[in-house]
């Protein structure tokens, strides 16, 4: 009896057990991606400057701690460090966060003599990784955005009154995170927008600076075009919708997310993503504006995106694609189908129970909604212990995220 396709992979997959991943990012991103090739005895090592989640899960082989990831050039010394120390010649690259994409695109020569990259170059990358070019070649593309604007001193916010209220965001979104500890603020005021821009002058030049206009609505409007993207073309993808985050209509982070029928976004996504030539892993953000009905895009990840463990649920194991690729092994496209959920359970527990009581959410939706859910963000039976680790943080969590009530934070759909 000849074997299926999928054993004929994982024999091949056998036989190279010296070819794995490296993953950097330790968090739930890095722990899906860590499942996705530890299932198919693929060697993953993750690196990560803090103390990760990952490091409990059974499928990771090994975590390497360094003292930073933000400065781009010493993430590359150390990533080709590691790689030498654990001779990691040809492994797969996968980062997780914006700023590793960064470093990586800059130092894609120097990587690729060691590694297979995934990162596209620099000249690509940076077309996702800043804003004001996103924007900037989304008009040229004929890609609908949101209404934004730059000002080079609090003299010219004055012209920017009428259009109240306003986001102030970053151009580069770890600039800002780390000099501020805030994705983006809200200004409702002049005088909250004289505040806020002077507060982020302090910390990142005025150029980074972005004042945006808020669209209407929670994050149900919020859509997400997921796909592997290499020739030119979507080899594998899926589509789908933010259905609860918190907090509900200002919120920072999904913690439920199910797969739809999307066809204006990926249409729009793939025109983006063919006009910078891509490559790789990418989720490409609308937020659909109740006043005109248009999906208008918000950002580009270019990596992995916080939820691609759902892909793995519907048949487009996001991780594994771009593995199997790298490789040289045969893939066959896939393509989500709808209707099938994503689920944060730590955040998502008492986000949905304030929605119950508020009247924003009816319990029938609620339990639809878990009938529906087929990946559950870092629970899984197979892999128990990071849930375990991640529960003993549970005081920390909801006392710094769950229940903040910063009046400067805009939609997570716009951050």
């Amino acid at each position: 009896m000849s074997s299926s396709p999928q054993a004929q992979t994982n024999a091949s997959i056998s036989r190279r057990q010296n070819v794995g991943a490296l993953v950097v990012g330790g968090d739930h991103l890095g722990l899906a991606i860590a499942r996705s090739l530890g299932r198919r005895n693929i060697p993953v090592v993750i690196v990560d400057d803090q103390h990760p989640i990952s490091y409990y899960s059974r499928f990771t082989k090994r975590v390497v701690r360094v003292k930073d990831l933000r400065d781009p050039a010493k993430t590359v010394d150390s990533i080709l460090e590691i790689g030498r120390n654990l001779d990691l010649r040809d492994w797969v690259l996968y980062p997780t966060r914006d700023e590793t994409v960064m470093a990586f695109a800059l130092y894609r020569d120097r990587l690729e003599e060691f590694f297979r990259v995934t990162t596209p170059k620099w000249e690509t990358t940076r077309q996702a990784w800043d804003k004001t070019n996103t924007y900037k070649l989304a008009e040229t593309l004929g890609i609908p955005a949101p209404r934004t604007w730059t000002v080079q001193s609090p003299e010219e916010l004055s012209t920017l009154y009428s259009r109240l209220p306003l986001a102030v965001k970053p151009a580069i979104k770890e600039n800002f995170f780390y000099a501020t500890g805030a994705k983006a603020w809200r200004a409702e005021t002049p005088e909250e927008l004289q505040e806020l821009f002077n507060t982020a002058v302090q910390k990142i030049p005025a150029s980074e600076i972005l004042l945006q206009e808020i669209i209407p609505g929670n994050g149900f409007c919020q859509l997400s075009y997921c796909v592997f993207f290499r020739d030119g073309n979507a080899h594998s993808s899926l589509a789908a919708r933010r259905l609860r985050q918190h907090p509900r209509e200002f919120g920072r982070a999904a913690t439920y997310v199910e797969t739809d029928e999307l066809p204006e976004a990926e249409e729009l996504s793939l025109r983006f993503l063919r006009a910078i030539n891509f490559y790789g892993l990418a989720e490409v953000e609308f937020k659909q504006d109740p006043r005109d009905g248009q999906l208008k895009l918000l950002d580009v990840n270019a990596r992995a995106w916080g939820f691609h463990g759902l892909g793995q649920a519907v048949g487009v194991d996001f991780p594994f694609l771009l593995f199997a690729d790298q490789m040289g092994y045969p893939i066959e496209p896939s393509r989500g189908r709808p209707k099938v959920g994503w689920l944060r359970v730590l955040t998502d527990l008492p986000t949905a129970m304030k929605d119950i009581l508020q009247g924003y959410l009816s319990p029938a939706a609620y339990f639809r909604s878990l009938w529906r859910t087929r990946y559950v963000s870092v629970f899984a039976w197979d892999d128990p212990l990071p849930a375990l680790a991640e529960m003993l943080l549970l005081p920390y969590i909801l006392k710094k995220k769950l229940f903040s009530s910063d009046p400067a934070q805009v939609p997570a759909s716009q951050e």
